[in-house]
């Protein structure tokens, strides 16, 4: 499965993910097509798109190949909890 793929897979769950599973999900996907987070730190008390920017900046110095693989494995774990 490539990461087109598991991302299209996410589109048919019927039910949604837990906050700590869509975080993880949205982190391992911009560490695998972006790299490492180098963008500033949400200010203000946007405190969605800080524990957004925290996830993804805790996966730093994982390859975007490992963050490929890792996002994949969830897909398909998470697939068998809410696809339909």
């Amino acid at each position: 499965m490539t990461i087109e793929e598991a991302v299209a897979k996410t589109k048919t769950f019927t039910s949604k993910p837990s906050n700590e599973e869509l975080l993880k999900l949205y982190s391992l996907y911009k560490q695998a097509t972006e790299g490492d987070n180098t963008n500033e730190r949400p200010g203000g008390f946007d405190f969605k798109a800080a524990a957004k920017y925290n996830a993804w900046l805790a996966l730093k110095g994982k390859t975007q190949e490992e963050a490929k693989s890792e996002y994949i494995a969830l897909v398909e774990e998470l697939s068998g909890k809410y696809a339909g």
